[in-house]
C-alpha cells in the first residue's frame, strides 16, 4: 500500500505536465490577455485611490488587516512609562497642535454667497466636516449655562444643534415670537436665510440693536454670580460677532472706510479677543484703500515672533516689500548686476512667506483655479492658501510687477529647505498632516494641493510593471502563438523529464 501511494503521488506531476503540453496556443493568448486586463484594472484602481486618499490601497490593507494577523503589532506595544511611549505621546500632541483648524476670519455668508453658488453650479462648496465645526463654534459663542432662564435662548440652543437649515430658520422665527429682542435669532437669519448682502446687513442691524440692550443688562449683573459672568461672556461674543459681520457687510458693499472704523473700534473695545483675528479683516480692507502705511503699522503690531503667524501676515509683509521694487524689477538686469538691498529684502520676504505656506503662489499666479474658501482653514495648508488668495489676489494684481517678481523668485525657497518635513529654515518643519485635514475641509471637486510632493508607492510601480509585462507577453502570444507555445513547452520540458524519471525509477518492478 505504501508503494502504491508513492507511485500515485509520483504520477500526479506527470499528468499535470501532460495536460499542460496538450494546451493550444489559444489558451496562452487568453491567459496572458486576462492577466494583463486584471493587472491593468488593479493599476488604475491603485492610481485613483492614491490621488484621492494619498496612500496605496494595497499597502493600507496590508498594514491594517494582514499585519495584525501576522502578529506585527505585538512588538510595537510599549509600557506606559517607557521612553518610547513618552516620545509617541509627545509626537501625537505635536501633530494635534499642527493640525488644529481655525475659523476663517473672512468666511462668506451661507445664504447670500455659499447658497447662491450652489444654485448656479449645483455643487456644494462646504463639506459636512466644515459645517459641523461651524455648528460647534456657534454653540460655543452663542450659548451658555443660563439659557434655560430665557425661553427664546432655549429654542436657539436647539437651533444651533440642528443640522437641517430649514429647521434652524424655523426655530429662529419661533425664538423671535417668544422674544422680539433675541439677537442670536437675527444672527441665524442673517447668515442663512438672507439671499443678498443688503438683506443680511438689515438683519444684522436688528441683531445689533437687540444685542447692545442685552449686553448692557448683563454688564450691570455680572458680579452677582458665576452664572451672570458666563452670561456676560456669551453676550460679549454675540455683540462682537454682530459688529464684525456688519463691518464685513460694509466692506462687501463698498463702504470700506466705515468697515475700517468698525474694525478699529472693535480691536480697541475688546482687545482680549485677538483669537478672532479681526486684524486680518482690517489688513484686507486697508489694502483695498491702498493705505499701505496703515497696513505696515498693523503688521508691526501683529507680525511678532511671539504671536502665531498666518498666510495673511506673511504674504502681506512680502507684498509691502515687493511694492518698493517690483515696478523696476527685471530678471535680466538683476542677473547681470545682481540684487540691491531693497530687492534682497523683497526676495527674502517672499521666501519667508512661501516657506510658511507653499500653496499660495500657484493661486496668486493663477496656475490653479480658485474655489470659494471654506469656513475653517488649516494654517500652512491648502485651505488657508485658498482663503488668502480669494481675497488678496486683487491686491497683488494692483501693484505693478508684484506677480512678476513672485513668479521669478518663489521656487527658490525649496532649494533652501530640500527636506521640509525634517527641518525648516525660518519656521518649524512643515507639518505632515495638512493633506488629510485639507481633504476634510475642502469639497471633493477641488484637487487638493499637496506639499511636499509624495513619491509614488511601491505597489503602483509594481502593478504598472506587472501590467506592462503581461500586456507585452499577451501581444507577443497573439502575434506569434506557435513560437510562444514552443517557449512555454520548452520551459516545462525539464520538469516533465524529472517527473517521468522519478516515476520509472521509484518502483521498477511495476510497469506504468
Amino acid at each position: 500500500m505504501a508503494a502504491e501511494s508513492k507511485r500515485l503521488r509520483a504520477a500526479v506531476p506527470l499528468l499535470v505536465t501532460l495536460f499542460l503540453n496538450s494546451l493550444t496556443p489559444k489558451f496562452y493568448v487568453a491567459l496572458t490577455g486576462t492577466s494583463s486586463l486584471i493587472s491593468g484594472l488593479i493599476f488604475i484602481f491603485e492610481w485613483w485611490y492614491f490621488h484621492k486618499h494619498g496612500t496605496s490601497f494595497i499597502e493600507q490593507v496590508s498594514v491594517s488587516h494582514l499585519r495584525p494577523l501576522m502578529g506585527g503589532t505585538e512588538s510595537s506595544i510599549s509600557e506606559p512609562g517607557s521612553p518610547s511611549s513618552n516620545r509617541e505621546s509627545e509626537t501625537s500632541r505635536q501633530n494635534l497642535s499642527e493640525c488644529k483648524v481655525w475659523r476663517n476670519p473672512l468666511n462668506l455668508f451661507r445664504g447670500a454667497e455659499y447658497r447662491r453658488y450652489t444654485w448656479v453650479t449645483g455643487k456644494e462648496p462646504l463639506t459636512y466636516y466644515d459645517m459641523n465645526l461651524s455648528a460647534q463654534d456657534h454653540q460655543t459663542f452663542f450659548t451658555c449655562d443660563t439659557d434655560f432662564l430665557r425661553p427664546s435662548d432655549t429654542v436657539m440652543q436647539k437651533a444651533w444643534r440642528e443640522r437641517n437649515p430649514p429647521a434652524r430658520i424655523k426655530a429662529a422665527y419661533q425664538a423671535l415670537e417668544l422674544n422680539n429682542d433675541c439677537a442670536t435669532a437675527y444672527v441665524l437669519l442673517a447668515e442663512e436665510e438672507a439671499t443678498t448682502i443688503v438683506d443680511a446687513e438689515r438683519l444684522f442691524k436688528q441683531a445689533l440693536k437687540a444685542g447692545e440692550t442685552i449686553y448692557r443688562r448683563s454688564q450691570q449683573c455680572q458680579h452677582q454670580s458665576p452664572q451672570h459672568e458666563a452670561q456676560l461672556r456669551r453676550d460679549t461674543n454675540v455683540l462682537v460677532y454682530i459688529k464684525r459681520r456688519l463691518a464685513m457687510c460694509a466692506r462687501k458693499l463698498g463702504r470700506i472706510r466705515e468697515a475700517v472704523k468698525i474694525m478699529r473700534d472693535l480691536m480697541k473695545e475688546f482687545p482680549p479677543l485677538t483669537m478672532l483675528n479681526i486684524h486680518e479683516n482690517l489688513l484686507e480692507s486697508l489694502l483695498e484703500l491702498q493705505a499701505y502705511a496703515d497696513v505696515q503699522a498693523v503688521l508691526a503690531k501683529y507680525d511678532d515672533i511671539s504671536l502665531p503667524k498666518s498666510a495673511a501676515i506673511c504674504y502681506t509683509a512680502a507684498l509691502l516689500k515687493t511694492r518698493t521694487v517690483s515696478d523696476k524689477f527685471s530678471p535680466e538686469t538683476a542677473s547681470r548686476r545682481g540684487l540691491n538691498t531693497a530687492e534682497i529684502n523683497a526676495v527674502e520676504a517672499i521666501h519667508r512667506a512661501v516657506e510658511f505656506n507653499p500653496h499660495v503662489p500657484k493661486y496668486l499666479l493663477e496656475m490653479k483655479s480658485l474655489i470659494l474658501p471654506p469656513e475653517h482653514i488649516l494654517k500652512r495648508g491648502d485651505s488657508e492658501a485658498i482663503a488668502y488668495a480669494f481675497f488678496h489676489l486683487q491686491h497683488w494684481k494692483r501693484i505693478e510687477g508684484a506677480l512678476n517678481l513672485l513668479q521669478c523668485t518663489w521656487e527658490g525657497t525649496f532649494r533652501m529647505i530640500p527636506y521640509p518635513l525634517e527641518k525648516g529654515h525660518l519656521f518649524y518643519p512643515y507639518p505632515s498632516c495638512t493633506e488629510t485635514a485639507d481633504r476634510e475641509l475642502l469639497p471633493t471637486f477641488h484637487h487638493v494641493s499637496v506639499y511636499p510632493k509624495k513619491e509614488l508607492p511601491f505597489f503602483i510601480h509594481f502593478t504598472a510593471g506587472l501590467c506592462s509585462s503581461t500586456a507585452m507577453i499577451a501581444l507577443l502570444t497573439h502575434q506569434f502563438p506557435e513560437i510562444m507555445g514552443v517557449f512555454a513547452k520548452a520551459g516545462l520540458a525539464p520538469k516533465s523529464f524529472l517527473c517521468t524519471r522519478s516515476l520509472f525509477t521509484l518502483e521498477p518492478s511495476h510497469p506504468v
